[in-house]
């Protein structure tokens, strides 16, 4: 089996070859197909998140070295173990890795998402950056017909990611807007996202203004700069007093800041973005406000059937990808470090 691997905190990824797994009892073996490049993918190869205020989480325990990242799989059955069913040798599935340890509350619950011991394709345990990958239980396989080779993968993070972060918009009036904040490859699935989901065209901002014509092309109602001030009070201008939810792709002091600035009395700020920085604000602005900012991390799986169910029937865009060979996996990697990838960047081994 031949990977790129991570055999360095801070280090580009290394060619690494093993044995191939057999499975055992439930498991499947897929051989590799597509697998998108994510920006938590940068983080696990940095090896730590930015918390603002010069501090920084170690996330470099949990694992060892060599580690293959790559959690956007995509993949054809090659071997079933004794006790999997239900999924065809030879057919391409998508594997949702977000697995947790099947005996916490949160798995409990069905948020295996949320679980405290979690087993996660290509962060906690091999993924997808390789020729073949192990999945536990046939019951995380998707079937994908209808979409394409290569967008189908990025479903199961940048996809599942936003579907999540977007089911979390607690009211709704059919004429408000909500705003996406950021349009990296997630942010833009957010935007289609949202066009499904809501009968409003969503807002959208970027610091990038190649993005901003991009997502203008792909159904966004009007783009603003956060870096232009004068962009925020418009936009309260535009609105009426601001949007019903911002949803922040970003992660950033500054993004939060905006999306915060950007939602209308009793609005509601749902954070996904990983990028780094810390929250300062004054806390009685959360009562006089209203004001609900809260977290967003991937999504359920039940959330994934309801998400590929609305991906096939049609109603939401594909996203840009680009594909790129396996070995040009930490090229990807320093591109999206850059900000140079617009939507998502998927390996084929």
């Amino acid at each position: 089996m031949k990977s790129q691997a991570l055999t360095e905190y801070g280090a580009p990824l290394q060619p690494v070859e093993s044995e191939t797994p057999t499975p055992s009892g439930t498991e499947v073996l897929l051989r590799t197909t597509h697998c998108g490049v994510c920006h938590s993918d940068v983080h696990i190869q940095d090896g730590h998140f930015e918390m603002g205020g010069d501090n920084q989480l170690d996330i470099r325990g949990g694992r060892e070295l060599p580690f293959t990242m790559g959690h956007e799989i995509e993949g054809e059955v090659i071997t079933l173990g004794p006790e999997a069913t239900g999924v065809e040798v030879g057919k391409k599935y998508v594997i949702w890795p977000w697995i947790g340890c099947q005996n916490c509350p949160a798995c409990e619950r069905d948020e295996e998402q949320l679980c405290r011991a979690p087993q996660f394709l290509g962060v906690n345990v091999s993924g997808g950056y390789s020729d073949h990958v192990l999945a536990p239980h046939p019951r995380y396989l998707f079937d994908y017909d209808g979409i394409a080779d290569g967008l189908a993968a990025t479903y199961m993070c940048s996809g599942i990611t936003a579907f999540g972060a977007l089911k979390k918009v607690q009211s709704h009036n059919p004429n408000e807007r909500v705003m996406i904040v950021g349009l990296g490859g997630v942010g833009m699935m957010g935007l289609q996202f949202a066009r499904s989901l809501f009968e409003a065209a969503p807002l959208v901002a970027d610091v990038d203004p190649h993005k901003l014509q991009e997502a203008m092309g792909a159904g966004a109602h009007a783009a603003y700069d956060p870096l232009n001030a004068e962009d925020l009070k418009k936009l309260h201008t535009d609105t009426g007093g601001g949007v019903v939810a911002a949803i922040d792709f970003v992660g950033s002091e500054a993004s939060l800041a905006f999306a915060q600035g950007a939602v209308r009395q009793g609005g509601q700020v749902v954070v996904v973005g990983l990028f780094g920085g810390g929250l300062a604000m004054p806390i009685p602005m959360f009562p006089l406000r209203a004001l609900s900012i809260c977290g967003s991390f991937v999504g359920s799986l039940a959330e994934t059937h309801q998400m590929m169910d609305l991906v096939r029937s049609g109603k939401v865009d594909p996203i840009p990808v680009t594909e790129r060979p396996l070995d040009q996996a930490s090229q990807a990697l320093e591109d999206l470090r850059e900000g140079k990838i617009m939507g998502r960047v998927v390996l084929i081994p």
